[in-house]
């Protein structure tokens, strides 16, 4: 019979996607056949697995850690903010229609079958099922509609890890607080608590883990130090993380700016670079400076994030770099071209011109998304893709709409070329997963400033992570509540 483990927050961004990875890699590397499980996830980082199936990439990393390959069976119901309180609904891996917060909530009791699927598959396939919630788990306006918390622990009545964020203060009152306004149903199923993102000596919290135990009744099981780690982020929460400028030992290095588009999406395509160079995330009405390179990421709403660059300004500060490689993905790639022809699919019906700097069109005319993984040969070429030219790429497409033109294409028949090279657009994402690609841009980079190279081998960080949970929490009162 299928154990399951609940692990819930008291906030978002609390930590509860790591230990579910952890957890996960924990059992794995004892043997045993284990999955994550999230019944709704609200993000603009998603991932597309083997079968098409779009899920949020926190879901794909915890089934990484598992020694799994990703299933939408893992995160059912995928919910992708496009701004105005609209989301995509994405349901079982495909796009369903677009929902306004009222909408959703109206229709709420409709998807609990699709929790219920999920589940019992899952449940045929696997013997340990690691189940995290989402934002927090006290949301009392919410209970009669919250599927990824209440409905979940309520349907499987299995054991529940409380996880708290340190780092934003307040710990203590927030796990209490937590804690009392569960329903009294769930209240008993909490068989532990833990303390996240820790920077210091866990000794001097000793007083305050006795005198919560006293009051709830439940175990500390342990405090979990601030760990960085080569994770991918869950959500645009975890942009608040990034620097915002470059820090002191990076200065002298190189400096890649990401234009931070106000619905971007799939931002962890550019964290494989953070170890190689200063990475910058710029807000529109923010100073471009003097970047080595530029990149204009994805986005949910590309014609709205388009023209709030033009409002802003940064439109016409890209515009007069010069000599410098700018790089757009999927909605930045759409917004390189010379117009988006909008059908009223992402934004009001109409015509928006773009950047300007690929000879392309792109036109959004129909309410289908494309969703694959795909394999590439590298056909582009300049300083940047010459190098590895004839080479193969691996990466993954999520996107609306159609891009067309005359531009010399980037990889096989996707993308596009322009600038002597300097200016490459393309529709996949995780394309500086590839070492060749990492290694070329990066070289050019550093070449260009005749400077030495950093390793820029970006790894895993699963197996640190596991190392970490397991030195710093109880985990054989975690086994137990497993039956382990």
């Amino acid at each position: 019979m299928t154990r399951f483990l609940v692990v819930l927050g008291t906030t978002s961004h609390s930590g509860k996607s790591t230990l579910v990875a952890a957890l996960c890699r924990l059992l794995r590397n004892r043997g045993l056949k284990v999955a994550p499980f999230k019944s709704q996830n609200m993000s603009l980082n998603s991932w597309v697995t083997a079968n098409g199936s779009e899920i949020g990439i926190a879901q794909a990393c915890q089934s990484w850690a598992a020694g799994e390959e990703p299933t939408e069976l893992m995160n059912p119901i995928l919910l992708k903010p496009k701004g105005d309180r609209t989301s995509q609904v994405i349901v079982l891996g495909r796009p369903v229609a677009d929902r306004s917060a009222a909408d959703y909530y109206r229709e709420i009791h409709s998807l609990k079958g699709v929790v219920d699927q999920a589940l019992d598959q899952l449940s045929s396939q696997y013997d340990y099922i690691i189940v995290e919630g989402a934002g927090g788990a006290a949301e009392i306006n919410l209970y009669d509609r919250d599927l990824a918390n209440i409905y979940v622990a309520r349907r499987l009545k299995s054991p529940i890890i409380l996880v708290g964020d340190i780092e934003r203060g307040g710990v203590f009152a927030s796990l209490y607080g937590t804690f009392q306004l569960l329903p009294d149903d769930l209240r008993p199923l909490v068989k532990g608590l833990v303390i996240n993102k820790f920077r210091g000596d866990p000794a001097i919290l000793g007083s305050g883990l006795a005198a919560l135990e006293d009051l709830t009744g439940v175990p500390v099981l342990g405090v979990l130090p601030y760990l960085d780690l080569n994770i991918p982020s869950e959500d645009s929460v975890s942009l608040g993380d990034k620097p915002a400028r470059p820090t002191s030992d990076q200065t002298a290095g190189v400096e890649i700016a990401v234009i931070r588009l106000p619905r971007i999406s799939n931002f962890t395509d550019f964290e494989p670079l953070e170890r190689a160079a200063a990475v910058r995330y710029v807000e529109l009405d923010q100073p471009l400076g003097s970047p080595d390179a530029v990149i204009i990421p994805g986005t949910k709403n590309t014609v709205s994030d388009l023209q709030e660059m033009r409002e802003k300004g940064m439109d016409r500060q890209i515009l007069a770099l010069r000599d410098v490689p700018i790089l757009g993905i999927c909605g930045g790639y759409q917004m390189l071209g010379q117009e988006i022809i909008d059908g009223g699919i992402e934004c009001v019906a109409g015509t928006v011109k773009g950047l300007g700097l690929i000879d392309a069109v792109t036109r959004f005319d129909r309410y289908e998304k494309r969703t694959v993984q795909v394999t590439k040969e590298v056909a582009g070429c300049g300083p940047i893709l010459g190098p590895i030219q004839g080479q193969t790429v691996r990466g993954y497409e999520i996107h609306m709409g159609k891009t067309s033109g005359s531009a010399e294409p980037a990889f096989g028949d996707d993308g596009a070329v322009a600038g002597s090279g300097m200016v490459i657009g393309t529709y996949l994402h995780g394309l500086f997963e590839n070492q060749n690609f990492r290694e070329a841009f990066l070289n050019y980079l550093y070449e260009k400033k005749n400077l030495d190279r950093r390793d820029s081998s970006p790894g895993q960080g699963f197996d640190e992570l596991a190392a970490a949970v397991k030195s710093h929490l109880d985990i054989s009162r975690v086994w137990s509540m497993i039956g382990l």
